[in-house]
């Protein structure tokens, strides 16, 4: 038996997670691999280190910018926006 999972909303879409997920494996699992680009050439940005030591992966988490996809572990109904 599993332990039953919860959505999260990633910029009105629903993304599925699994109890104890980071939000940035529920978005990896949901398929989306970038969520942010670089300012000077628009590079697509995500999941890098999945380990907090770069900042590739900043998100908006209801309403507080700059929180760490990788290291932030999602809970029922949060609200994500790319930062």
């Amino acid at each position: 038996m599993t332990a039953p999972g919860f959505e999260i909303v990633f910029s009105g879409r629903p993304i599925p997670v699994l109890p104890g997920q980071t939000i940035g494996a529920a978005l990896h699992a949901a398929g989306i691999r970038s969520w942010r680009t670089t300012r000077i050439n628009g590079r697509p940005r995500g999941l890098f280190c999945g380990i907090g030591v770069c900042f590739d992966c900043l998100l908006t988490v209801n309403g507080e910018p700059n929180v760490r996809a990788c290291l932030t572990t999602a809970h029922p109904g949060d609200e994500v926006t790319p930062s």
